[in-house]
């Protein structure tokens, strides 16, 4: 078989292959998870505070994940989206089969992921074929917000979130120790909201200007750890595993202010609204007279 009707092949290869994924996530209804991200996207979500040009480097190809305005041509597994890519890409895949030397691929790099500058062709062919490195020029970009790899579209907004949270109360410079990680994106801002509130009732109390550390330091030794820890040790994460600590220390917190309120008694622990979510959910799995779920 010669060269040409070995890249016509790989060529409809690749577009089944894209077809086939789309298909897919359309039926899971998660077309999130099959989009390549937009560079422009994700850097404007984050908030990236210095640039660095670190020079050449060998990057394996899964964790390229985004584009520099070619989101659209190629999905999250860098096959190609339109037919008309079909002319340059048939000719990098000839070259690749030649070994013919090929310039480096520029990337950007944020956390863990990297995202093509210029390349996008030579990324999909090597994908296609099955290398799983490619040397790469490399600027990284680097931000507040933990990025890697497994980012996906319906991850910006949650980063978005992150960031402000970040812009308001400093946590991964006070307490890296606590991981900022939410299922439901509308509590980045309720947890800054606690918090700060939080350094308002001790600012009134100690009769003085609080800084954004020391109201941190002192909302983590007398609210978080000691429900961090309760959730710990009773393993509760157990009984909710798609939720995170700081979920359920929310959802606690939460919970005790409408039971404080309801009863009209300001003494209710987090460790009783801890017991009445916990009695709650059982109550949701009883399984039903009959056996139905």
């Amino acid at each position: 078989m010669d060269l040409n009707e070995q890249s016509d092949r790989d060529f409809s290869r690749a577009r089944r292959k894209a077809f086939l994924r789309r298909l897919g996530a359309y039926l899971r209804r998660d077309q999130g998870s099959n989009q390549l991200l937009s560079f422009e996207e994700v850097k404007g979500a984050l908030g990236v505070v210095q640039q660095v040009h670190i020079g050449l480097r060998e990057v394996p190809v899964s964790k390229i994940v985004g584009s520099v305005g070619r989101h659209r041509d190629f999905d999250r597994a860098f096959l190609p989206s339109k037919p008309e890519l079909g002319t340059r890409w048939k000719r990098i895949d000839q070259l690749m089969y030649k070994d013919e030397g090929l310039p480096p691929v520029s990337l950007y790099k944020i956390g863990d992921a990297y995202f093509v500058n210029d390349g996008n062709h030579r990324v999909s062919v090597a994908r296609q074929q099955g290398v799983e490195t490619l040397d790469a020029d490399v600027v990284e970009l680097r931000s507040r917000v933990p990025v890697d790899s497994a980012l996906t579209a319906r991850d910006i907004l949650h980063k978005l979130e992150h960031r402000h949270l970040l812009e308001r109360l400093p946590l991964d410079r006070v307490l890296p120790e606590i991981t900022v990680q939410f299922s439901d994106v509308s509590d980045y801002r309720r947890l800054a909201n606690f918090v700060e509130a939080h350094g308002f009732r001790i600012s009134q109390l100690w009769r003085r200007y609080v800084s954004a550390e020391e109201v941190l330091r002192d909302w983590y030794e007398y609210s978080y750890r000691p429900i961090a820890e309760m959730i710990r040790e009773e393993r509760i994460l157990e009984a909710f595993p798609d939720r995170t600590e700081l979920d359920l220390y929310l959802w606690i917190v939460n919970h005790r202010e409408r039971l404080a309120l309801e009863a009209r008694d300001e003494r209710i622990s987090p460790q009783a609204a801890k017991d009445d979510i916990m009695k709650q959910g059982r109550r949701r799995r009883r399984p039903l007279p009959g056996g139905q779920p």
